[in-house]
């Protein structure tokens, strides 16, 4: 997911601000990754349009959320990082939102982790740390929320590893994309009948 520049703490947004930080990071995040793949020749990371790469994508995305609501269960500290931040994001979204909340992080996160800096760091397990690590920092919106960044490094870890063994973008593309759609989703169906804050 994309990330609003305050504290979940801080007031609630509205949905034009909300909408506003996932457009801006998208187009900042899209620069870097062509900026990068220019400047430093990268050769991104094969992009190929089959039933298996969905199929990969819709399995990651399952393991994700499953590993997701375990976690949100047995760590109090995550559970409440996570709340925070989904309230903060989701609340002030319209249901025809959280397809942006895929489409745009799912895109533009996945062309720069996954597609231009696993291959400029060499496509093995270091360039899955450091891209993890550096997908995780993305997701900190303040300090109290360090769980929340790192429930995102280690999912950052599964799409790298799945877009090195699959060698092809397209895997974790889909998996981001479903998993921030999906969990949007639920979210959103699980408080309907909290009074909205936006």
């Amino acid at each position: 997911m994309n990330h609003p520049p305050s504290s979940p703490e801080s007031e609630a947004l509205t949905r034009t601000q909300v909408l506003l930080a996932m457009i801006v990071t998208a187009v900042l995040l899209l620069f870097v990754a062509k900026l990068w793949q220019f400047l430093g020749q990268v050769p991104l990371l094969s992009i190929q349009f089959t039933p298996m790469a969905l199929l990969w994508g819709l399995g990651l995305m399952l393991g994700i959320t499953a590993a997701s609501t375990l976690i949100h269960r047995l760590w109090p500290a995550y559970r409440h990082s996570a709340d925070l931040y989904l309230d903060l994001v989701i609340r002030p979204l319209e249901w025809p939102d959280l397809l942006w909340l895929g489409l745009l992080p799912g895109l533009s996160e996945e062309l720069l982790f996954r597609g231009v800096m696993l291959p400029a760091l060499g496509l093995n397990w270091g360039a899955i740390a450091l891209s993890s690590l550096l997908f995780g920092v993305l997701h900190l919106s303040g300090l109290n929320q360090w769980p929340y960044m790192v429930w995102a490094t280690f999912v950052g870890v599964i799409l790298g590893v799945g877009a090195i063994v699959t060698g092809n973008l397209l895997v974790p593309v889909i998996a981001h994309i479903l998993t921030n759609f999906v969990s949007g989703c639920l979210w959103k169906w699980h408080h309907q009948r909290t009074p909205s804050e936006s």
